[in-house]
C-alpha cells in the first residue's frame, strides 16, 4: 500500500518571471524524496492578464506558453516546452500530475458584441431586475496570436449563457442573455450560482460541449497528465461536469486511471454530497468543512469542541472522497477567500490531515516553501509530517476524541513496513496525557516524540496500550526509536 501525498504546488504570489515550470522540474526528485508522490500544477493556459496571470482569468485553453498573445509567448510559469519537461521530469520521479482545469468562464476577449440581455439581481440570479435590453460585451474569441493552430475555433456570444460588464455603459451588472438560461443545477447560493466571471460557458450548447470534450483530449494527448483539479464545480452545470469526467476517462481507457478533484467551495456537507451523489461519485472533493473547523479550532481561544472537529465534514462522512488540506491559494492572506490558519495551529491541522487513514491530504506550497510576499515561514515539522506518512503511517487506526481539547488518534502498522506506527495526540489548550492503544504489535517498542515537542520515551505495554504526553497548544507525533533514528539524521 503506498500513502498517497499530494502536494498543491504554487501559490498566489509566486514571481512572474516565467521560471515556476524549470523550478518544478529541478525540484522533482527533492519532493519525491521528501514524500510526495502526486501534485497538483496551476493552469499553465494563457490568461488574459498574459505573463501575469495566476491562470484563473482563462483566455486561450490551447496556449499552454506557445504563442504571443496578450503580450508575451510564456505564460507567469513558463513556456509550453519547459511545462511539459516539468511534467515528465515529475512523473519520471515516480510523481503523479494533476493539472488544473477551469471550465467555467473566459476573460479578455478578443472583441465585443453588441447581445440582447436581462439583467438580474446579484443576489438572487433567479429574480429578474429589468426586461430586455441590448449592451455590448466582451464574448469575441479567435485568438488571432494562434491563428488556428490545433484548433479553429472561435467563441462568440452563442456560447455564452451571461456576463457581468457592459462596456457601452461602463457598468457591472449580472446580465443574462436572451435565449439563455442558467444552469438548472449549480449551487444555490445567490439563487442560482451558475454565473461567477468573465464570459459565462453555456453548457447546454452542444459546440461548447463538443469544443471542451474535443480540446479535454487534445490536452491530454499533448501532456499526459495523471488526472485534474477542477475548478469552481459549483458554478457549472453537475451534469456537464460528471459527462465531462466520463469522456476524458473513456479517451484514456486502457491507460491510467484518471484521479479527478472538484473544487466545490462551500462549508455545507449536504452540498458536497449531493454533488457526489448527482456526479455519480466520478471524482473527490476538497473538504472545505474540515478547513473551516480548523480556522474555528485556532481561534477559539481553547474553546473549541475538538471531539466534534469532524462533524459536519467530509472526511467524517465519505473519507473515501475527501481531499484534505490546510489552506491553498484562494484562503492565503490577500485572496477572495482568505482564510489562513494561524501558524500555532497550522503543525496540529498537518498532522491530522497526514497521518489519519481518512482522507487523501494536499500540502499547501506556501506552508511547505513560505510565502515571502507576506512574511509568511514554512510551517514548522511539515517536511518531517509527510516523511512520517510515508514511511510509519500504516495499518489499523484507533480514534480518541473523546475530550473537549485534547484528543489523538494511533496507527498500528503494519508487516509491509516493519517499523511503522505512530501515535498522534494534540491539543488546541492545555496539555496533558493520554492513554492510547497501538496493538500488540508494537508491544515492548519504545516510542519517540519525533516532533522534538515532549522529551520523554513512551514504551508500549504488552496489551498495547501506552501513556503519551503532549504540550498545550501543539503537537506530538510518536514513533518508534529506529523511525526517530531515521527521521533525527535525514530531516
Amino acid at each position: 500500500m503506498i500513502n498517497r501525498t499530494m502536494m498543491q504546488y504554487f501559490e498566489w504570489y509566486l514571481p512572474e518571471n516565467a521560471l515556476h515550470w524549470k523550478r518544478a522540474a529541478a525540484q522533482a526528485a527533492a519532493l519525491s524524496e521528501a514524500g510526495i508522490n502526486m501534485v497538483w500544477l496551476p493552469p499553465a493556459y494563457k490568461g488574459a492578464a498574459g505573463a501575469a496571470s495566476v491562470g484563473y482569468d482563462v483566455y486561450d485553453m490551447y496556449d499552454l506558453g506557445e504563442f504571443d498573445q496578450k503580450g508575451s509567448a510564456a505564460t507567469k510559469y513558463g513556456t509550453k516546452e519547459e511545462y511539459l519537461a516539468a511534467v515528465k521530469a515529475l512523473q519520471e520521479n515516480g510523481i503523479e500530475v494533476l493539472c488544473d482545469v477551469v471550465l467555467n468562464h473566459r476573460m479578455g476577449a478578443d472583441g465585443a458584441e453588441r447581445v440582447t440581455v436581462t439583467e438580474g439581481l446579484g443576489t438572487d440570479r433567479n429574480r429578474d431586475i429589468t426586461g430586455k435590453h441590448q449592451i455590448t460585451a466582451w464574448t469575441k474569441f479567435h485568438f488571432p496570436g494562434r491563428a488556428g493552430v490545433y484548433s479553429d475555433f472561435c467563441w462568440n456570444a452563442s456560447h455564452f449563457s451571461g456576463t457581468d460588464w457592459d462596456e457601452s455603459a461602463k457598468r457591472n451588472g449580472i446580465f443574462r442573455f436572451d435565449g439563455k438560461n442558467w444552469n438548472r443545477e449549480t449551487d444555490t447560493e445567490n439563487g442560482n450560482y451558475d454565473y461567477l466571471m468573465g464570459a459565462d460557458l453555456d453548457t447546454d450548447n452542444r459546440e461548447v460541449i463538443q469544443e471542451t470534450h474535443g480540446w479535454g483530449k487534445w490536452y491530454q494527448d499533448t501532456v499526459h497528465m495523471d488526472g485534474f483539479r477542477m475548478d469552481a464545480v459549483k458554478h457549472i452545470s453537475f451534469d456537464f461536469c460528471r459527462d465531462w469526467i466520463a469522456a476524458m476517462r473513456e479517451y484514456n481507457a486502457g491507460k491510467k486511471e484518471l484521479f479527478v478533484v472538484g473544487e466545490y467551495w462551500s462549508k455545507e456537507l449536504g452540498k458536497l454530497t449531493h454533488y457526489l451523489d448527482v456526479t455519480g461519485h466520478s471524482l473527490s472533493l476538497f473538504d472545505v468543512p474540515l478547513h473551516f473547523k480548523f480556522l474555528q479550532a485556532a481561534t477559539s481561544d481553547g474553546n473549541f469542541d475538538m471531539a466534534r472537529l469532524y462533524e459536519g465534514t467530509l472526511t467524517g462522512a465519505d473519507p473515501a472522497h475527501a481531499v484534505t488540506f490546510v489552506d491553498n491559494h484562494d484562503t492565503q492572506p490577500g485572496q477572495a477567500l482568505c482564510s489562513f490558519i494561524p501558524a500555532w495551529f497550522k503543525p496540529i491541522a498537518y498532522a491530522l490531515i497526514l497521518l489519519r487513514a481518512a482522507g487523501t491530504p494536499c500540502v499547501f506550497y506556501g506552508d511547505y516553501y513560505g510565502i515571502p510576499h507576506d512574511g509568511v515561514a514554512p510551517v514548522q515539522g511539515l517536511a518531517r509530517m509527510i516523511k512520517i506518512r510515508e514511511r510509519f503511517a500504516f495499518g489499523a487506526e484507533h480514534l480518541f476524541f473523546d475530550d473537549g481539547s485534547l484528543v489523538g488518534f494511533t496507527r498500528e502498522g503494519d508487516a509491509e513496513h516493519p517499523d511503522s506506527g505512530a501515535a498522534v495526540l494534540l491539543t488546541d489548550s492545555i496539555g496533558g496525557r493520554k492513554r492510547m492503544y497501538l496493538g500488540e504489535r508494537l508491544a515492548g517498542r519504545r516510542m519517540t516524540d519525533a516532533l522534538q515537542n515532549v522529551s520523554e520515551t513512551v514504551e508500549i505495554g504488552a496489551d498495547g496500550w501506552g501513556e503519551f504526553a503532549v504540550k498545550g497548544g501543539s503537537v506530538s507525533v510518536y514513533v518508534t526509536g529506529p523511525a526517530w533514528e531515521y527521521l533525527y539524521t535525514r530531516l
